[in-house]
């Protein structure tokens, strides 16, 4: 995307809207510091107490794991129904999937962060890759660059101030409130969420007509659920969907559930509400394609249908459903990036695995700073999420997810093997493909793919190796 002409005044906005959505920020920033105040230490900090009730942890899950809108439009804008068979079912498979086979494990395991349990099944190298692995996955970058640009829409400013603007927002109350505050935030931002696509949908409808005119005005492909897409190319997107078994959110929400049942039930609870906020969220790309079919910018997608179709406050309430979508997700990368950069790399290289709020609270600072910095640099969701997720996931999936099965553990040396691996063969597939900025698959293979075999070869030597001493050929090795 191209962030000057997006800075052009694209957008109307009425005083009663910029009052609505000044309003939810305040709103947001009241509900994060009064969090605050009942911060009972460490453990609340990072795991809210492990108290999480079953509504409480469906409503901090679904807002959390949604928060591209605007990808979301831009890909709905230019492929239709695709953008939820590509980006919505198969998370909700793997979802499911984590529900039964992971979910109640990682409460029972009582690791406050994935590097803790890497390094009580393997030791302390891989802990300090996984964490290393785990801050690059988790940069708040992409949902900055689409907050900042949300905002300079609303105020016109250029988008680095509207970085700096959006991104202060959204952690200065994470510093005194941590996970306590993200999710109080997280359960309002719900509610605004899901209220500001139910309010779009009804005006366009009345406005333009149902089915017929979509069927009318869309092209074809648009109405089917691969939208043209190849075999391959959704096959893809995927892999990527295996982000749920590696997404610390989803570690650190079953941890801090009140029980291993409330995180299961939870998790399957939210797969419907995601489900409806998906039909929300494609209906109102399909509008948008119908109701403004030649946009140079197909991010702009839903601001583009807020303006021809909303009247003043509902468009108000509309933004501020979209900056709740992102605010919510933005909010829990930047805790992860900060628990992860100061407690989980920096404490533990220093030989203090349990380093204290202050180490965190640092750490979100830094992260939040160079997530400001990458965002500015690579003004790309798509780009940012894609070359996030091809090269982090093939090194944590495999030895993560074993560690929470004692038969499928690698000794830890081959473990560590394939988490390097992984992650360096894919980063490596995907570098080899950069095309002045363009990303270029290396003999038509996409990275994930050499990064993921690279990381089963390893793994499966490993298992070979722990069969082999288990039977007496090998001498035992971690």
């Amino acid at each position: 995307m191209d962030s000057e002409r997006l800075a052009r005044p694209l957008i109307s906005l009425a005083p009663a809207d910029l009052a609505v959505i000044a309003l939810f920020g305040a709103a947001v920033m009241v509900i994060g510091f009064r969090a605050s105040r009942r911060m009972g230490g460490t453990a609340d900090f990072l795991l809210a107490g492990r108290s999480l009730t079953l509504p409480v942890f469906v409503m901090t899950l679904v807002s959390t794991w949604y928060g591209g809108i605007l990808g979301v439009g831009e890909f709905s804008y230019l492929y239709g129904l695709s953008n939820w068979f590509i980006q919505g079912f198969p998370y909700y498979v793997f979802s499911a999937l984590f529900a039964f086979l992971l979910a109640g494990r990682v409460h029972r395991a009582g690791y406050t962060t994935i590097p803790d349990k890497l390094e009580a099944s393997y030791g302390r190298r891989t802990a300090l890759l996984g964490g290393v692995l785990t801050f690059l996955l988790m940069t708040p970058a992409p949902y900055i660059l689409m907050l900042g640009i949300l905002v300079q829409l609303v105020t016109g400013w250029g988008l680095l101030a509207c970085l700096c603007v959006g991104t202060v927002v959204s952690v200065a109350y994470l510093l005194t409130g941590g996970f306590k505050a993200d999710v109080a935030t997280d359960v309002f931002e719900f509610g605004v969420m899901f209220a500001g696509f139910a309010v779009i949908i009804p005006f366009a409808v009345l406005q333009h007509g149902a089915l017929p005119f979509l069927e009318s005005r869309l092209p074809p492909l648009h109405l089917t659920v691969h939208g043209g897409h190849s075999v391959t190319y959704i096959l893809v997107w995927f892999f990527i969907a295996l982000w749920t078994f590696v997404d610390p959110s989803f570690h650190q929400r079953c941890a801090a559930a009140r029980s291993g049942a409330v995180a299961r039930k939870g998790i399957l609870w939210a797969i419907p509400f995601w489900f409806i906020f998906d039909a929300l969220t494609a209906t109102a790309g399909l509008y948008a394609r119908a109701v403004v079919p030649a946009l140079d910018q197909p991010v702009m997608a839903y601001p583009m249908l807020a303006e021809a179709v909303l009247p003043p406050v509902a468009k108000g309430v509309f933004y501020a459903g979209m900056l709740a979508t992102i605010l919510s997700t933005l909010n829990t990368l930047a805790l992860v990036s900060g628990t992860t950069l100061g407690r989980d790399i920096v404490g533990r290289w220093r030989g203090v695995p349990e380093a204290g709020v202050g180490a965190v609270r640092w750490g979100i600072v830094v992260a939040a700073v160079g997530s400001i910095a990458l965002a500015y640099a690579i003004p790309s969701v798509i780009r940012l999420w894609y070359a996030i997720g091809t090269a982090i996931i093939p090194g944590l999936l495999l030895p993560l997810v074993t560690s929470y099965y004692e038969k499928w553990k690698a000794p830890a040396t081959w473990t560590l093997a394939a988490m390097a691996g992984g992650w360096l063969v894919s980063t490596g597939w995907l570098l080899a493909g950069w095309r002045g900025g363009e990303i270029l698959p290396l003999w038509g293979i996409e990275p994930m793919y050499p990064g993921l075999a690279a990381s089963v070869v390893l793994w499966v030597c490993g298992l070979l190796r722990k069969t082999a001493a288990g039977e007496g050929r090998l001498p035992a090795s971690r």
